[in-house]
C-alpha cells in the first residue's frame, strides 16, 4: 500500500513556547523558520501537526 506524503512548514517561532511544543517541532525535523519537510501522511504525523497548529502549516502542492 503506497502512502501519501505531506509537506509541513514551520511558520511560527517556538522560542517562547512550552518545552513539549518545542519537542514536537524538533521531532518533525524542523529547525529554522519557513523550512519545509516531507513526512508520510500517517495519523502520527497529523496528530503532531494538530498539537501545534499555531506553529506549523501543511503546504498544499499545486
Amino acid at each position: 500500500m503506497a502512502e501519501g506524503k505531506i509537506k509541513i512548514k514551520l511558520v511560527g517561532s517556538p522560542i517562547c513556547t512550552p518545552e513539549k511544543q518545542k519537542a514536537i517541532v524538533r521531532a518533525l525535523g524542523l529547525k529554522k523558520m519557513n523550512r519545509v519537510v516531507e513526512r508520510p501522511d500517517r495519523p502520527e504525523f497529523r496528530g503532531m501537526v494538530n498539537k501545534v497548529p499555531h506553529l506549523l502549516q501543511i503546504v498544499e502542492e499545486g
